[in-house]
Order: structure tokens, then sequence, then C-alpha cells
């Protein structure tokens, strides 16, 4: 047999067992003769290139290092789901679907696991996987194409012919037995752990070098589609026949996912599946309910969040008793002092626990938990790990009661707190343990991402006086040498790190502000900051007035504002950044006056704009944006799904407009 004719008999046998194994999940031959099959693929391969493909079962072992990720736009958003809590809300979500259909007969619906994992959209075109995108903000991604290409669930090609464009969503996942081995060959090299399997397989996906991902052994689940563009009849008529030929075509489904008729039988299956939340192979956080038929899907439309015809069922975290060691204090970077629980080890929801927040000193007073006690912990939200109270029945002796500090545990500053708080603090802006923190937060993916920065080099740096505060980042360079001397830093970690801290120089204005750490300004506080000001120095110059009258900004984010910008050690601290060469970049300034004077607000889906670029536009031709609506308001756009916000401005009598409406009112050649 010629080497293009063998090859390709080898790939579809290789394809053929994946789908055994991975879907269906009858292997027809062992481990040992699938790997007999693939290393006569990868040696057919390495002595004839040219019979190598870019689909080939060989190509997902990974491949060298890239420089960074893409970013690409889903053809159709990945949209969130609104939660229900219980089961009134079920019944909730259940009426409010009869109502939009005008009818009170049983509605049919589609329930499957709510994967708690990493969801990705992948592209084929005619069949071959062109390109695999993390949700990133739901709008756009990032190209994690080369990673995908490693994870053995997703197809480099459909089984079948599927002629077109479509695009497949699921969710990326770390079996819990996986991810149990990968943590102790991290414990086992002294190197820190993965918090759970979700951010262990989230992680993975991000990996500039696909081999780190192939070392994940991640897998692969789909639960719909997106966008599809094919030359046939239509894919299918309802969420579980979208799944049928989804299986077909080469992925894993799980066969958990069941069709009922009416919301109590619904309330009935997401209890069961509860029950066997601890016996499944992977993390899952709750059930998500969906309509089945998708031409009843089309009548409900969607939201300004997400579709009326989906809701994610939330279930309780899971609870665990343990021994609490012992209860210490923490510092945070805005000086909050917090008492935290050191745990005997105890796995809760999948996820070895050893501390927990135990909120505030008030709170732990009132749940009057003390050292020795064994005690019910939770994961807050199935992520956050919180300390319920105590098991009184096991409290055996007289234990002692703990006592807030009075003093920094870091410094030794005496405490205080602000009025209407609960919250102890720390005053002193040079605190060791708030500097750490403040440092953690400014060199954050979301902040000035400041790649190479991390915890432990942070707390390394500031033991050996490389760095004291912010400013001081920017000085590292002149300790090139002293730190490429240091152990696990070689010449080319330093560089790359020194070269990530020169490049955050001109990171962009709302990043910078976000970074500073301003009490209650968050990232998108930050955005609103950065569009209304436009300037580093307009900024600085804010009044309370000033910031009130921006959409979205309260009186109290405005109050924190205003009073950390006329701090005198803040002015210093932005003054000691702009000497250091930090010269945040400016949002582009309006180009027209074509929207002087009046405030829009989008809603609902828009076709030919991101909601971002729509409000970018606006601002560009000297209107303003805003997130929400009021009586400034000056339009409301508002696509299909618009929800309250298209209420709001009906009840306000804000002039609604179509797309097409907002459309109009762009001078030619804008877009």
């Amino acid at each position: 047999m010629d080497p293009v004719a063998k090859a390709a008999e080898l790939r579809r046998q290789i394809e053929h067992h994946d789908y055994r194994y991975y879907v269906l999940n009858e292997p027809e031959i062992s481990d040992s003769e699938y790997d007999r099959l693939f290393r006569e693929l990868k040696n057919l391969e390495e002595a004839h290139p040219e019979v190598r493909t870019p689909d080939s079962p060989t190509q997902r072992v990974g491949t060298p290092p890239i420089e960074g990720f893409e970013q690409h736009r889903h053809l159709i958003p990945m949209l969130s789901l609104d939660n229900a809590f219980g089961h009134d809300e079920l019944r909730d979500f259940d009426q409010r679907i009869k109502r939009v259909l005008e009818s009170e007969d049983e509605v049919e619906y589609f329930v499957e696991l709510k994967f708690d994992g990493a969801s990705i959209s992948l592209t084929y075109e005619n069949g071959v996987l062109v390109i695999a995108t993390t949700r990133g903000d739901g709008t756009t991604g990032e190209n994690v194409t080369h990673n995908a290409r490693t994870v053995r669930g997703i197809p480099l090609r459909l089984r079948g012919d599927l002629p077109g464009r479509i695009e497949i969503r699921g969710e990326v996942l770390m079996f819990k037995e996986v991810f149990a081995e990968l943590n102790r060959g991290k414990a086992e090299k002294g190197e820190q752990l993965f918090a759970n399997p979700r951010n262990a397989a989230a992680g993975g996906l991000r990996q500039l070098d696909s081999r780190l991902t192939a070392a994940r052994k991640l897998n692969f689940y789909t639960y719909g589609v997106g966008a599809v563009e094919l030359d046939t009849r239509r894919f299918a008529d309802s969420q579980s026949g979208i799944l049928s030929r989804l299986r077909g075509l080469g992925f894993a489904t799980r066969p958990e996912a069941r069709v009922l008729n009416g919301i109590e039988a619904v309330i009935e299956y997401v209890d069961q599946i509860q029950t066997l939340r601890p016996s499944l192979p992977f993390g899952i956080d709750g059930a998500v309910i969906k309509v089945n038929s998708l031409d009843t899907q089309e009548t409900l439309g969607f939201t300004a969040r997400g579709p009326r015809w989906a809701t994610a069922y939330k279930f309780a975290a899971e609870q665990a008793f343990t021994k609490l060691n012992n209860i210490f204090t923490q510092v945070g970077r805005t000086g909050a002092v917090t008492p935290v629980a050191d745990l005997e080890p105890v796995v809760v929801g999948g996820v070895t626990v050893t501390r927990a927040t135990l909120h505030n000193y008030e709170d732990l007073g009132r749940k009057d938990v003390r050292p020795g006690d064994i005690v019910i912990v939770q994961r807050a939200g199935d992520v956050i790990p919180e300390v319920v109270g105590p098991v009184l029945d096991k409290r055996t002796e007289e234990l002692p009661v703990p006592v807030a500090p009075t003093e920094c545990p870091e410094c030794g500053t005496a405490l205080f707190q602000k009025p209407g708080e609960v919250i102890l603090r720390c005053p002193n802006k040079h605190c060791p343990a708030q500097i750490s923190a403040k440092i953690r937060h400014f060199v954050s993916r979301g902040a000035m991402d400041i790649e190479g920065l991390g915890e432990k080099l942070i707390d390394r740096f500031l033991e050996l006086n490389f760095i004291s505060d912010l400013p001081s980042i920017y000085r590292l360079k002149d300790y090139r040498e002293e730190l490429i001397g240091l152990e696990k830093l070689g010449e080319q970690s330093v560089d790359n790190l020194l070269e990530a801290i020169e490049a955050s120089k001109t990171q962009s204005l709302d990043r910078f502000v976000f970074g500073l750490g301003i009490r209650f300004v968050g990232d998108r506080g930050a955005k609103d900051l950065a569009k209304e000001f436009r300037s580093l120095d307009r900024l600085l110059a804010a009044t309370y007035e000033d910031l009130i009258a921006i959409p979205d900004v309260g009186p109290r984010t405005a109050a924190e504002v205003e009073e950390w910008l006329q701090d005198p050690a803040n002015q210093g601290l932005v003054e000691d950044l702009r000497k250091c060469g930090v010269t945040p970049t400016e949002p582009e300034g309006p180009t027209s006056d074509q929207f002087a004077g009046q405030t829009f607000v989008f809603t609902g889906k828009l076709e030919r704009f991101a909601r971002e670029a729509a409000e970018e536009l606006v601002m560009k031709m000297g209107g303003k944006a805003a997130g929400s609506v009021s009586k400034a308001t000056t339009y409301v756009v508002a696509g299909p799904g618009a929800g309250s916000k298209l209420a709001k401005a009906e009840q306000l009598g804000v002039a609604v407009l179509t797309e097409e409406d907002f459309l109009a009112m762009l001078p030619e050649g804008s877009l």
C-alpha cells in the first residue's frame, strides 16, 4: 500500500477507535493496540512528511509555543443564562414561558448537566475544525485552536458529510481522577497546587505551549450549537435533536440528558441529578433546563442577558465537616483585616480545602466559631470556601473565644472601623501585607497584565528589597544582574519579565485605573471612568460632582474615588509612576459633535455591532454611552431580546430606536 493510502487508513482506524472510546464508551481494542496504531501512523508521517494532514490524530500531542492569543469574534454570541436557586424559581421560569406563549399546556423541556469547566466554541468548515475559541466576554474570545487540537474529545474532522460552516458549543473538563493525579505530581515537586478542576481546565486551554495542554488530559462534552450555515436541510428541530446529531458527528454527550414534559417532572429529575453529583467523574454545579422545541425557542426570544427559553438551576454548595485548627488574621490590599480559618484538609465539591473565609470578626462572633471546633465548610457559589458554623454537639470542652485584634498583625498599627462598616482596617499604607496585595492586584491580568510576576516572586522581591511599592516595579531593570543570579530565574526569564514590565507602561487607561485598586472600582467602573474623563489628568482633577454625574456611578463609589484622588499619598503614587515612564494609553477622543449632549443606552441583540463597538462609536461622535436608563437618557437603542431597560425607557418616556433607526442617524462614511 502506498504511503498516502496507508496513512489515510491508519487515520480512519484511529478516528474510529477514538469515537468508540470517547463518545460511545465502548472500546473495541486494548490501549496497547491503540498505541501501536498511533505509533505506526506517527512513524509513517515522519518518514513521509507529505502524507501528514492538519487533522491527523498525531497533531493532538502539542506543538511548540506561540507568541500570544488572537481575538476571535463568535458568529453568534455565547450568552449567559439566568439562574434559578430553588423549586419555586423553576416554577416561576415555567410560568414566564407560558405567559409569553399564552398557553397553559405543559411545556416539553430538555434537561442536561451544568458542567463545571471552561466553555469553548468550535467552528467547523466542511467538517474540518478550523478554529476554537474561549467564551471570553460572550461576543469575543481567544483563539485557542492549537490547544483544542490536543483535547481528544474534540474531533478534528466530523464523522459523515457536513458541508458548510457550524459552531459547536461545549465544555472542556478535567476529570476528578486526572486532577488528583496532577496535584499529586505538583505536590511532589513542591509546586503550588491547582485550586480545582475547573481552574486547571481553563488554565490548560490558555497555555501558549500546547504540549502543556496535552499533558493535562482534558476532555470535552458538547451541549449545543451556535451559528449553523450548512448546505443541507435544517440541522435539527429540537434541543434533543441537536444533541443526537452532534453525537452522530463524533461528539461525546452525557446519558443524563433527558426530555421531560412539564416543570414538575423537571423538578423531580434535577433533584435526582443532585444525588448523582458526587459519583460523577467530573464536577457539575447544577442542571440546565431548555425548552426542547427550537420553534418555541424562537418564539420566546431573548432578554438583554440571555435566552428566555433556558435557565440554569444552581445546586446548593456542597458541605463537609472538618476540624478548625486555628484562626489567623489576613490583611488585604485595602487594609481590610479579616479572620481566616485554618482547617484540617477536607474535600468539598471535589476540591481539597485547608483554608476558608470567616468574613469578618462580627460574623465570627455571631456564629460562635472557635479553634478546636468541628465546623461545617461549604464552597460559596461552589467557588470560595467558607465556614458556615460549628457543630455544637461535637464541642465537648470549653474552647477559647476568638478576640478581634486591635493592632495590625503585620505592622502593629492600631486598627479602626469606618462608620457603618463591620470590617476592621489597617490605616498604614506602608503595611507590608497591603503592599504585597496591592502589587499582586496591580500586575494581574485584568490590570497592567505583567506576565511572569506572580505571588511567590513578588514576595521574594519584597523580602530582598528589590521592590517596595508599585513604582519600584519599573525600577527592577536596575537589578537585572542580581535577578539573573537568583535560584530558578535564568537570563531569559528575567529578560521576559523586564520586557513585560516595560510593555505595561502604555497599558490602557481603564486597566491602569483598575490596577490602582480604588475601593468599589471594579473593571467595569474603571472603564466608565476612563470613557468619561479620557485622560489621567482629567480624572485626577475630578470632583464628587463630576463623578456622581456619570451613569452607573453611585454616591458611595463617587465619595470613595474622590477621597482616593484627594489623598496626597495617592497623588504622589501616580506622580512616581509617571516619573517611571508609565503613560496609560488614552481612549480615542470624539471625532465629531454629531451626538454632543446626547446619552445612548444599547439593549438587546444588535446585528451590525457588538455593544461595546456601538458605544465607542457614540463617544467618538461626542455623545455618552450609559449602562442603565434614567431621565438623563436621550435614546434607548433596542434590539431583539430587549428586556428591563426597554421597559424602563417606556416608563420614563425615553425615545426608543431600532438598530436601523440608529444607523440612519450616523453620518455617511462613519462606519
